[in-house]
């Protein structure tokens, strides 16, 4: 098995997050399957998007729960470690951590009971500094509705 790059933490990233790409295949009657492989592990900084004026739960016929999380990354994280290139479509972030390994996002039930959350990329983008190069990426993270994907 390949060893998995992972980047260091600081006081600006003291989180740690695994980020995985597809194998993607498709069948001759067209239909789609990923297969998640773990690529890296990188730095970041993750914090609730803010909910004081929203449910976090909303009673319906289908109960849900809306994880929306703002943070930053050290990397590109559509950039794969061999410098692959990839839709934000086709990453999926999970097993966030603290600097001391413990998992912040776990689900509770579900086929996923008691592994760690899966966020897709709702949004990336560069965040440029005042000599002109990039200081961080902004993201945009949002719960996956498909927990019971396998990674």
């Amino acid at each position: 098995m390949a060893t998995v790059k992972c980047e260091t933490t600081d006081f600006i990233y003291p989180l740690l997050a695994d980020v995985y790409y597809p194998i993607v295949e498709q069948s001759a009657y067209g239909n789609v399957k990923k297969q998640w492989i773990l690529d890296k592990t990188i730095a970041c900084n993750f914090s609730s998007a803010g909910t004081a004026d929203k449910e976090e739960v909303k009673p319906n016929v289908n109960i849900t729960k809306d994880v929306l999380l703002l943070g930053r990354a050290k990397s590109d994280i559509r950039i794969s470690s061999l410098d692959a290139n990839n839709a934000i479509t086709n990453v999926v972030i999970s097993n966030i951590r603290d600097a001391s390994g413990n998992e912040i996002y776990i689900e509770t039930s579900g086929t996923r009971s008691g592994k760690s959350t899966i966020f897709e990329i709702a949004s990336q983008e560069p965040i440029i500094g005042p000599f002109g190069s990039v200081e961080y990426y902004k993201l945009i993270v949002r719960r996956s509705e498909n927990q019971a994907v396998d990674l």
